[in-house]
């Protein structure tokens, strides 16, 4: 009886790519069967694109949240991906055969309902045998196919109940090579020289596979759901009139023997399956995600040196690989600045060439490339090579799709947006800065062109708030926000899943992002605030308007001093900088003024605090005292009168006041006398030690150079610490050690020269005195302060 051609691959191999290519010029089949979702041949007419440029992969995803997505990655060397080449090539036709992508999320919508599979499924018929286990995105993203079928999976060991499982068999394999099964595979199977040895040593590895894995105790029904679905296609071929003989199926080897043993899926069966409301497309993928680093349980180690393999067997073949290896490595690791001879290139690939010999196979495999390179160009360390390693093996390189590939209207908006803004050069897993001047441009003709930077600022703000990680806001290098945005971006195929789901919100990415925003809790007026300001730095008025809706009417409510003062600061940012964004601040004004005034209010009471709390405070009295610098319209005597009154109480927790000080002496509203005043009522003798430090550690909190230019005060501090007994001395420590964690090393130079003064000792002795090494005694002391009780201050 005749009966269709099974092929079995290991995918992502490129020697399985190559002599599958081999088998189908000799077989010249009628119709090609991929492993692959059935519902999506549409997809492989992309794939065919001449401007298509691997790695690339099908992205299913449900339509309703929470969203859950499933790939199939293709580099140039996938077996899959060069069937359907050679079948567009040849004209032949070629479809699919696995399960359609909605079937696989409804699986995946059962196994995350708590379900067993099994219980959705119909009863089957045929043998039940059990595939490789899947290899799983995170976010619990589920990748069919790709994993190394002929492998079954990763690593592990056997079960509590020493059953054999696939894993089992894996951890054998090592224990007996000697070597990881990628390398095992790659001496054993990637070496093959002709494609008729290559299938029977692959599908015989497959079944035997197969066979010692059988009792696995973790097989499910959807591995037999999925042969007995590609039966199912193989019979409808059959049954349309291709001949079986001219059929050519393309699987991965653990499914051979299901496939040749098991029945098809009959209609009734196919009605019974799990289907989840779903849609697809086809996306950019890197070969950083197709490798097993970036966490991928179906990657190869080396997607870049997998490629190159799968360029030297249709070049000159595999011996030129180490030449090729070497000298990539070797740029790569002059390019990163480091020297590479040639001499240590030619020794390296003699070494490689030895080694081979001494492991057992034809031709140098990574792992002999890798050993050779680190002897002679590494110098015995993996260190010295690693970043040129990762470039020479893992590679930088991302697919590109060319315009009218189906996508969602997210996607569509994303990358029109993406050339009318000119950051089409961003999209690259290099991570790249990017800086903007959100000022007008008065030099260019167009208005989009005067406002480009705005524009971007705006794309950019959007995707923030979508939680699309395409780029991410670097902090402004003056303080607060101004005309200058500083951007780093890159890009990931996780971003590109991100605008997908991002479409379940909108139809663009302004529609999405103000869906986001209105979606987002806003229950205290802190939320509501962050919510305001992200809308205005999206350059959204209509959302921004309505988030101030609400943040008016949570503002007649109690609110924590910290809320109040966050809320203000954000506030602030829009008056002072709506007219850069092209947004009216107006109506913003009478909510920040009474928000000033609500701070101004309660900031006494709240300095009546422990020190967990203090720090909080403080923070809320820095961004209230900004707050008043910024605007002229908030009553500047009332704030500088609250801060006189907090730094002369003495029942107020001391580092607020000393706080309150400091904001004064930087404001000029204090002078040397009262400045004198306070240091000498603070630091006098039989002012307990946490106190005085304390105060000390607020007053430390701003203007420092101000303070190390006043050698009065260090000479006030010196005689306050040496009345210290021990015990006080301790307690003070705390609190020094914390004031002075923040200052830098110039700034503690300078204190060094005013104690080298106070000492009577010359600056760079002083220096010498405070930098040098702690001894031991001086470490058990510090080591102590960590487990140093607060709560008892």
């Amino acid at each position: 009886m005749n009966k269709p051609t099974f092929f079995g691959v290991r995918h992502l191999s490129p020697a399985a790519a190559y002599h599958l290519r081999r088998a189908l010029d000799a077989a010249q089949p009628q119709l090609v069967l991929v492993e692959g979702p059935s519902d999506l041949n549409d997809q492989m007419h992309w794939l065919c694109h001449p401007d298509t440029q691997l790695p690339a992969a099908i992205l299913a995803y449900t339509r309703t949240p929470p969203v859950r997505t499933i790939l199939w990655p293709f580099a140039v060397y996938s077996p899959e991906l060069q069937a359907i080449l050679w079948a567009h090539e040849h004209k032949v036709e070629c479809r699919f055969m696995d399960l359609p992508s909605p079937v696989f999320l409804g699986f995946l919508e059962a196994e995350e309902r708590g379900k067993e599979s099994s219980r959705a499924l119909p009863p089957l018929t045929g043998e039940t045998s059990e595939e490789e286990s899947e290899g799983r995105q995170p976010n619990a993203s589920l990748v069919k196919g790709r994993g190394p079928a002929a492998e079954g999976g990763g690593g592990g060991i056997q079960d509590e109940n020493n059953l054999q499982t696939t894993e089992s068999v894996y951890k054998r394999l090592e224990t007996l090579t000697g070597e990881d099964h990628d390398t095992f595979w790659e001496r054993n199977f990637e070496q093959i020289e002709n494609w008729q040895d290559y299938q029977l040593a692959c599908n015989t590895f497959g079944n035997q596979l197969r066979e010692s894995s059988a009792d696995d105790p973790r097989r499910t029904a959807e591995t037999v759901v999925r042969e007995a679905y590609m039966k199912r296609c193989i019979q409808k071929a059959v049954d349309s009139g291709v001949p079986a003989e001219k059929i050519f199926c393309v699987c991965g080897a653990f499914h051979v023997a299901g496939l040749e043993a098991n029945a098809p899926m009959t209609d009734e069966e196919a009605l019974a399956l799990p289907q989840a409301d779903a849609l697809a497309t086809l996306m950019p993928y890197s070969y950083y995600r197709l490798s097993s680093r970036s966490g991928y349980g179906a990657g190869n180690k080396a997607p870049a040196y997998f490629e190159l393999l799968w360029e030297a067997l249709n070049d000159k073949g595999l011996g030129e690989v180490p030449y090729l290896y070497l000298t990539r490595l070797a740029d790569a690791h002059r390019r990163a600045g480091n020297l590479v001879s040639s001499a240590e290139v030619i020794e390296a690939v003699r070494m490689a060439q030895t080694l081979c010999v001494m492991r057992g196979s034809k031709v140098s495999a990574l792992s002999d490339l890798r050993d050779a390179s680190v002897a002679t160009m590494g110098h015995g360390q993996f260190s010295e090579l690693a970043l040129a390693a990762a470039d020479t093996e893992i590679g930088r390189k991302i697919g590109f799709l060319p315009e009218g590939v189906a996508r969602t209207s997210v996607q569509e908006d994303f990358y029109r947006q993406l050339k009318e803004l000119r950051l089409e050069k961003f999209r690259t897993q290099e991570l790249l800065r990017l800086d903007l001047d959100l000022r007008e441009k008065l030099n260019v003709k167009s208005e989009a062109a005067a406002l480009i930077d705005l524009r971007r600022s705006f794309f950019l703000h959007r995707l923030r708030v979508l939680g699309i990680h395409f780029a991410a806001l670097l902090p402004s290098r003056q303080e607060g926000a101004n005309w200058g945005e500083y951007w780093e971006l890159r890009w990931t195929p996780e971003a590109e899943i991100e605008v997908v789901e991002s479409a379940l919100m909108g139809d663009t990415v302004q529609g999405a992002a103000a869906f986001a925003l209105k979606e987002r809790n806003s229950t205290t007026i802190a939320q509501a605030a962050a919510i305001f300001e992200d809308a205005f730095l999206c350059g959204m008025p209509a959302a921004a308007w309505h988030a101030l809706s609400v943040l008016q009417g949570l503002s007649v409510d109690e609110a924590a001093l910290s809320d109040v003062a966050e809320t203000a600061q954000r506030l602030s940012l829009v008056v002072r900088y709506g007219d850069l964004r092209r947004f009216d601040p107006e109506p913003v004004i009478p909510l920040v003024k009474q928000l000033y005034l609500r701070g101004c209010l309660t900031l006494e009471d709240a300095c009546l605090c422990d020190t967990k709390a203090a720090p909080a405070v403080i923070q809320a009295m820095n961004r209230l005292n900004t707050l008043q610098i910024s605007h002229d319209f908030l009553e500047k005597e009332r704030w500088l009168d609250l801060l006189a009154g907090i730094s002369d109480r003495d029942d107020l927790n001391t580092r607020c006041s000393g706080f309150a000080m400091a904001i004064l002496l930087e404001r000029g509203e204090a002078d040397e006398e009262l400045l004198a005043r306070e240091v000498a009522r603070r630091l006098s003798p039989g002012v307990p030690a946490d106190l005085g430090a304390g105060w000390f550690e607020g007053l430390a909190g701003k203007n420092r150079y101000a303070l190390i230019a006043r050698l009065s005060l260090w000479r006030q501090l010196d005689g306050y610490l040496s009345t210290l007994d021990e015990d006080s001395f301790r307690r003070a420590l705390v609190f020094l050690r914390r004031a002075f964690a923040g200052f830098s090393p110039k700034e503690k130079n300078d204190i060094a020269e005013n104690l080298g003064e106070i000492w009577g000792v010359s600056s760079r002795q002083a220096a010498e005195l405070l930098m040098n090494e702690t001894t031991e005694a001086e470490r058990e002391l510090l080591d102590s302060l960590s487990d140093f009780d607060f709560d008892d201050i």
